[in-house]
């Protein structure tokens, strides 16, 4: 019996010229081969885009520069489907050619690339010029960014035009025309994924540091990290190539792609817009942020979206603060724990996780890349002349570990780098390795302090074991209304078995609260 070998279909895939295109586009070659058995070959294609780099794109008159010469020879039936960085789309595709599938991103962030020798002279510096073209890049980083660089009291950021393919960027920081410049992260991996193409950003890397911009400070642009397939929509094949394609389509990312790109129209869309706008899909919920300016108007936004349980009443709330920080807030300052550094003689080699500010003496001690729990650490370290490299933002220990599976970071930092985590005694971690950094005591309250304790109807907790304290002590708070971020207490409490409504941060906490 002849055995009967199924018969390939061969499909043309149109493509951008540049090394990231070409590279991006050759792993979803791979990927569609993989999952279809059929062949697929890459045609390269040259956008206006690609021709003018003397100018940032939105002092440019029109639309759609790196997208109009592909969808002609789409519609031509020249192609049979073309791959996009998302973000390049416009909102008003021509007629006939229909979205197929949106895959999966592993990263939206942007990253600063800087040279080592810079780092190490940013306490003589009073001036740091930042290369890039984007107008949300050049408000969020001239507004925000000296407080997340050593010396950045004293250093006025600046932005310069930065245009051209990723190594022609990263090329010209080398060659010192920027003390910084900064890029799409999911860009650079893609790179680095291809051994063709990391071959080349090794070299160019060497001697680098990067900072991974926080989302909750730094949004990055609406739809960056994803890849968009589009096909005709009335192919003579009875949807045959869009079935195909729609195998590879993620669901989790297509749906915070249609926020973002609902709130990008929202702003009046465009390449000239300067916002930044991010929603991360995290557990249940759907955490957005915006930041920028409309018309002289500041975006600042941060919010989460998702079902959540309502308190039967909101009289009076504690939150989990020193009464210093609550200073002239309406919130009962009842404070019982004190804490006390600890000191360490010396820390492991590899990567080091500072969770809170009373590891910042310590931290000074890394010999690896430094990470923090928040911002508001990241902030303290930085005053401290400590380069920080990226943050949980917040958001837990395995946000930050998959930032750490970056391969970009491999070639930057080396690779099998162990994690030790610098935080409280009673701590644990699945991710690294704990070092206690700060002892906890806890104190009695007065008559009067455990009366407003007892009075309040909604906890706002930033650590479990703060909860865990207060319960101990009181336990007639235990079955209250209980609040938290979207960290490690979240995962703490659902651990436990007990609900905690999340929110994204104190400041939306409050906002909730009082209204």
């Amino acid at each position: 019996m002849t055995n009967i070998v199924p018969v390939k279909n061969k499909y043309i895939i149109g493509t951008r010229g540049s090394l990231l295109a070409l590279t991006q586009c050759g792993q979803i070659k791979a990927e569609l081969e993989r999952v279809t058995g059929d062949e697929f070959e890459l045609k390269v294609i040259t956008t206006q885009g690609d021709q003018i780099v003397d100018k940032p794109l939105w002092q440019l008159e029109g639309k759609d520069f790196f997208t109009k010469e592909l969808d002609a020879e789409l519609l031509e039936e020249k192609i049979d489907l073309v791959v996009h960085s998302y973000k390049d789309l416009g909102s008003d595709r021509p007629e006939g050619i229909k979205l197929a599938a949106i895959t999966k991103r592993n990263y939206a962030q942007d990253i600063l690339l800087i040279k080592k020798e810079t780092v190490a002279k940013l306490s003589e510096m009073t001036e740091l010029i930042v290369g890039t073209s984007s107008p949300r890049r050049i408000v969020n980083t001239e507004a925000q960014l000296s407080k997340f660089i050593p010396n950045g009291s004293n250093i006025e950021v600046k932005t310069k035009m930065l245009r051209g393919n990723v190594n022609t960027r990263i090329g010209k920081l080398k060659d010192d025309q920027y003390d910084a410049i900064i890029l799409a992260m999911p860009g650079i991996e893609r790179l680095a994924i291809t051994q063709k193409s990391r071959i080349e950003l090794e070299a160019l890397l060497e001697d680098m540091t990067f900072m991974i911009m926080p989302q909750s400070e730094f949004p990055s642009a609406a739809s960056q990290g994803a890849l968009a397939i589009e096909c005709l929509e009335s192919r003579k094949d009875n949807g045959e190539l869009l079935e195909k394609l729609q195998r590879v389509q993620d669901k989790d990312t297509v749906s915070e792609i249609s926020r973002e790109r609902h709130s990008f129209a929202s702003y009046g869309g465009g390449c000239h817009l300067a916002v930044g706008i991010n929603v991360m899909k995290t557990g249940d919920y759907y955490l957005h942020v915006h930041r920028g300016s409309v018309d002289g108007k500041v975006i600042d936004e941060k919010q989460l979206e998702g079902s959540f349980p309502n308190p039967s009443a909101k009289t009076k709330a504690f939150i989990g603060l020193p009464p210093e920080k609550l200073e002239g807030q309406p919130y009962t300052p009842c404070w019982l724990l004190t804490k006390e550094e600890l000191e360490i003689q010396s820390l492991p080699a590899g990567d080091l996780l500072v969770a809170s500010r009373y590891g910042m003496l310590n931290a000074k001690k890394a010999n690896g890349a430094v990470f923090t729990s928040g911002i508001k650490t990241w902030q303290a370290l930085s005053s401290e002349g400590v380069w920080v490299h990226a943050s949980c933002d917040s958001l837990g220990e395995q946000y930050l570990e998959n930032i750490r599976k970056s391969v970009t970071l491999d070639i930057m930092l080396g690779d099998n780098r162990p994690l030790s985590i610098l935080t409280h005694e009673d701590s644990h971690s699945a991710y690294g390795v704990v070092i206690p950094s700060y002892s906890k005591d806890t104190l009695g309250l007065t008559n009067d302090q455990k009366e407003a304790l007892l009075a309040c109807d909604v906890f706002y907790w930033t650590s479990f074991t703060q909860y865990q304290s207060y319960v101990e002590q009181y336990p007639e708070i235990k079955d209250a209304f209980h609040c938290c971020g979207l960290g490690k207490t979240l995962e703490s409490f659902k651990a436990a078995n007990l609900s905690a409504r999340p929110f994204s941060s104190i400041a939306e906490f409050k906002t909730w609260f009082n209204k």
